[in-house]
C-alpha cells in the first residue's frame, strides 16, 4: 500500500479518539463521519470522502509522473479519474455477448487461472501460442497488476481492473513490446479505445521523459497508429480473450479492425523468446506423458 493510502488510513484510526476528547457537530462534520463510517462494498475496497479523494488523486498524479515505475501510484490514479467512463465501458460490455459473459462469469487473468502450459502446447499462429511467447520475449508475467481500491461500484471496479488484467493482452495483440515509448504508444491507443483518463493523462505527459529523438519517432510514427487505429478498432473491453486462445491471431486482429504498429523496438529477439516457448511446449508434453503414464 503507498504512503498516501496509509496517511490516510491512519486518519480515520485517529479521528474516532479525537471524537471521544471533542464533540462533533453535525451539520459540520458529516462528510467526515462518511469518510470513517462507509463500509468497503467490495474486498480491497477502500471508501473516500470528497477531500480524500481530491487529496489522493493530486498525490497519485504527481507521483506517477515523478516516478512512473509506481504501479501503486499510477493503479490509483486510474481508479480516481476513471468515474465518468467506466459507466459507458460497462454499457458496451452489455450490448456486446463476449461482454455480458465477462460480467456474468468475472473471470481473472493472472499465473493461477491461466495455464501457461497448456497455451504453450497450441500451435504457432494462435492467439494462446503469441500470448506465451510474447511473455517470454518481454520477460513479464500476469501477476503483476495492482487490484482495484478507490472505486465505489462493484461492478463498475471489476471493469477496471478486467481492464488493467487485459492490459498485456492489448500488447500482444498490437505487436509491442513494453519499454517506454511502446508503452506511451498503447496508452494512446488505449484512450482512443476505451477513453480513459489515465491513459490520457500517460499520453499526455510521459513523452517528456524520452530523449529528442525518441519522442519526435513517437509522434511522427507510433501515434498517428495509435489514434487512427484505436478510435476504429472494436472495443477491446468487450473482448473475452480467455475464450479465444486457439484462434487466430491474425484472423482476430481482423475481426477487431487492428492494424500494426510501425516497427518497435524489442531488447530480446523473436527467435530466443520462441526458442523459450518451444522449450515450454516440451516440458509440457513431457510432464502430459508422465502424468498420463
Amino acid at each position: 500500500m503507498s504512503l498516501i493510502s496509509s496517511s490516510i488510513r491512519a486518519s480515520r484510526q485517529i479521528t474516532p479518539r479525537l471524537a471521544v476528547v471533542a464533540p462533533v457537530v453535525p451539520s459540520a462534520c458529516r462528510w467526515q463521519r462518511r469518510g470513517v463510517t462507509t463500509q468497503p462494498a467490495y474486498e480491497g475496497h477502500i471508501p473516500l470522502n470528497w477531500f480524500e479523494h481530491g487529496f489522493l488523486t493530486l498525490g497519485s498524479a504527481f507521483m506517477a509522473l515523478a516516478n512512473p515505475r509506481r504501479g501503486d501510484m499510477v493503479a490509483a490514479l486510474g481508479d480516481l479519474t476513471s468515474g465518468p467512463v467506466l459507466p459507458r465501458l460497462r454499457d458496451a460490455m452489455l450490448a456486446s455477448p463476449e461482454g455480458r459473459q465477462i460480467l456474468k462469469e468475472r473471470p481473472r487473468v493472472n499465473s493461477h487461472t491461466v495455464d501457461m502450459n497448456k497455451l504453450a502446447l497450441l500451435p504457432e499462429g494462435t492467439f494462446g501460442n503469441a500470448y506465451v511467447t510474447w511473455l517470454e520475449r518481454c520477460g513479464v508475467t500476469p501477476d503483476t497488476r495492482e487490484p482495484v481500491h478507490y472505486i465505489d461500484d462493484p461492478e463498475l471496479a471489476y471493469v477496471m481492473q478486467r481492464y488493467r488484467e487485459c492490459h498485456d493482452f492489448y500488447h500482444c495483440i498490437c505487436g509491442l513490446p513494453v519499454n517506454v515509448e511502446s508503452e506511451l504508444a498503447l496508452k494512446f491507443f488505449e484512450f482512443a479505445n476505451l477513453g480513459l483518463p489515465m491513459t490520457g493523462f500517460a499520453a499526455a505527459f510521459g513523452h517528456l521523459r524520452l530523449t529528442q529523438t525518441k519522442r519526435e519517432r513517437l509522434f511522427r510514427e507510433f501515434v498517428p497508429w495509435a489514434v487512427k487505429c484505436g478510435s476504429s478498432a472494436q472495443s477491446l473491453i468487450t473482448v473475452y480473450w480467455e475464450k479465444r486462445w486457439e484462434e487466430n491471431v491474425e484472423d482476430m486482429k481482423k475481426e477487431f479492425g487492428i492494424w500494426d504498429p510501425p516497427e518497435p523496438r524489442w531488447s530480446r529477439p523473436l527467435s530466443e523468446a520462441k526458442a523459450a516457448a518451444a522449450k515450454r511446449q516440451k516440458d509440457a508434453q513431457a510432464n502430459l506423458q508422465e502424468a498420463s503414464s
